[in-house]
């Protein structure tokens, strides 16, 4: 494995604990995953750092959300700019009808599952466990396809948009073009089985 010019910490190695102690325990693959996702550079490891920060970055939005959609916030902060409106858009039935929940809170399990399927597997992923890069472009599809429709909804129905929920939607469909090259290598490997 080739190392990043400025990697993120040390070699797992070199941090292993010397005593048994509580809690899990490592083996040389997690050691290696630690290492590619962190230091390690080629093959598609930027695509799924770009994966994690997209995912990141829509839960972060849609976290805002869950706050007033919870009752923490008295009101989601928006622009003065017309067109939004976060409050009235958030507070919709809709938006709790989805098993009987506050939507932002799905979307940001959502984002979760994405993160745990792009931090999934070892450098040569594509090749030794092809199914996670296909699973996780057929959910990134699903999710930009939800986004999308979600923005409709709120375009159609109420006449407005929230701009949290707008941004994470743009950041789903974002993350799309992020798992594609990894899921078409994929698919060669599994047609060449």
């Amino acid at each position: 494995m080739s190392v990043r010019q400025k990697p993120a910490g040390p070699p797992a190695a070199s941090i292993r604990p010397r005593s048994g102690g509580i809690g899990r325990g490592s083996s040389p693959a997690a050691e290696a995953l630690s290492d590619a996702l962190r230091r390690g550079t080629g093959g598609f490891l930027d695509f799924r750092r770009r994966t994690a920060l997209l995912q990141t970055a829509t839960a972060g939005a849609l976290a805002v959300v869950v706050l007033y959609q919870f009752g923490l916030l008295r009101s989601v902060p928006e622009l003065p700019l017309p067109g939004l409106d976060a409050d009235r858009v958030d507070a919709s039935g809709e938006a709790y009808v989805l098993l009987n929940t506050p939507d932002s809170a799905i979307g940001i399990a959502s984002a979760g599952v994405s993160l745990v399927l792009a931090g999934m597997g070892g450098e040569r992923r594509h090749e030794e466990t092809p199914w996670i890069p296909l699973l996780l472009l057929a959910k990134s599809l699903a999710d930009a396809a939800g986004g999308l429709y979600l923005t409709a909804e709120q375009l159609t129905k109420h006449k407005r948009v929230c701009s949290w929920c707008t941004v994470s939607s743009a950041l789903l469909v974002a993350t799309v073009p992020t798992v594609l090259p990894e899921a078409r290598a994929a698919l060669r490997s599994l047609r060449r089985r």
